[in-house]
């Protein structure tokens, strides 16, 4: 009878034991997530052209190529808002939708960073290229600075890509659709595809110039334009869509502001 009842206390402390190890591996098992999150940090936040990335004479040579712009944009600020005084609060609220619309990432899973919409097609259409540069440089300084997106010695090379590359494209297709007759929701659609489109090509044309080394430019430049595909491809055509219809939203609501930016009066 004893012998019995060992048996059992020993079977029951093997199952009592069993469920504990369970137990443990289930509460182990779900801190598997975060610690693989805190492992690898930089894969969910990496933004534009991040701190560091560029060699000090490229960098330099980026911002040699934006600052003309900016000038150049700040000029045509005071210019045009010292004839009409509300178009300093238009210039403030398009730079707000850009800062917000380029602060949404998408993970690309097979560059480890993340791509995003700029805004910067519709935004060139409505106060002008030039102008785009200028809140471009804003909200990516600002983006940098208290976000973590993209650094301080690579907002040269940001600036090219995001606000140079992405506006100008953005608005010559614009008015290229509007030359030949297209509806102009068309052509704005284009505006967004274009400058999305435009910008991470040109991201990719600044990373190869400047890290391909020994290795060929081609081969580095075609291999980031490719890793950027999976998201940029379909997210350009998001940011077409979104833009045609903010511009038919604003073309509702307020006709009298687009018809006297149309006009160069704002």
């Amino acid at each position: 009878m004893y012998r019995s009842r060992a048996v059992k206390l020993k079977n029951m402390t093997r199952t009592t034991r069993s469920i504990l190890n369970l137990r443990k591996r289930k509460f182990r098992y779900p801190l598997l997530v975060p610690a693989m999150i805190l492992a690898f940090p930089a894969l969910g936040s990496a933004m534009h052209i991040s701190e560091g990335i560029l060699p000090a004479p490229w960098a330099g040579l980026w911002f040699a190529v934006a600052l003309p712009f900016l000038a150049w944009g700040l000029h045509d600020l005071k210019r045009r808002s010292g004839g009409d005084p509300h178009f300093k609060p238009l210039v403030g609220l398009v730079g707000a939708a850009v800062f917000i619309i380029s602060c949404l990432p998408i993970p690309v899973p097979t560059a480890g960073t993340c791509s995003h919409m700029c805004g910067t097609g519709l935004a060139a259409i409505l106060i002008g290229p030039v102008l785009t540069v200028v809140i471009t440089s804003v909200a990516l300084a600002l983006q940098a600075l208290f976000l973590a997106h993209g650094g301080l010695t690579t907002l040269g090379a940001n600036i090219v890509s995001m606000g140079v590359a992405g506006a100008f494209s953005g608005y010559a297709i614009y008015r290229l659709s509007v030359w030949i007759g297209a509806p102009k929701y068309v052509g704005v659609f284009l505006a967004g595809l274009f400058a999305d489109w435009c910008t991470y090509a040109v991201t990719s044309f600044e990373l190869a110039s400047s890290l391909a080394g020994i290795n060929s430019w081609k081969t580095m430049f075609l291999a980031i334009g490719v890793a950027f595909m999976p998201t940029q491809l379909p997210l350009g055509i998001f940011e077409g869509l979104i833009s045609a219809g903010a511009y038919r939203f604003i073309r509702n609501r307020r006709p009298d502001l687009l018809r006297a930016i149309e006009e160069g009066v704002a």
